[in-house]
């Protein structure tokens, strides 16, 4: 793909040493920003931990551990004109997922087409950019 970038990722570590990453985000009164998670078949994933107290207004919300496969998706917005950034773990380091951006949306179209098992988490990553204050996950199992 012509628009491959490849980048670094900080990530969490849970207590037994597995790599995570917090969803979190939310939105102001115009603008708003989030990261959402996604297993390699594009569906919700368990967290391991759901912050339920504490400042929560367009914090971390939920970590989840992160595998090889896995997506991360970051979605910002200035009312509602989305800037949206798919990106697919390709292996870990000890401090970072090294990552492969597969699919950009800006200026309302895709790089490439939006594969459609990612279709869920990209309306769930605009969903918590544009939650006012955001105080709970968007995108996790139950």
């Amino acid at each position: 793909m012509e628009n491959t970038t490849i980048k670094k990722f900080k990530i969490e570590r849970t207590r037994t040493g597995l790599p995570a990453r917090w969803e979190c985000g939310g939105s102001a009164t115009n603008t708003g920003e989030c990261t959402i998670i996604a297993g390699a078949n594009g569906l919700p994933k368990k967290a391991v931990y759901i912050k339920r107290s504490g400042h929560l207004s367009n914090g971390r919300h939920a970590l989840i551990i992160v595998e090889v496969g896995d997506y991360i998706i970051e979605a910002y917005h200035h009312r509602k004109d989305f800037t949206i950034r798919i990106h697919k773990i390709l292996q870990f380091d000890d401090e970072a997922a090294i990552v492969e951006q597969i699919n950009r949306f800006s200026k309302n179209e895709w790089d490439a087409e939006l594969p459609a098992f990612l279709e869920a988490a990209v309306e769930a990553a605009k969903d918590k950019a544009t939650c006012y204050h955001c105080r709970s996950a968007h995108y996790i199992a139950e």
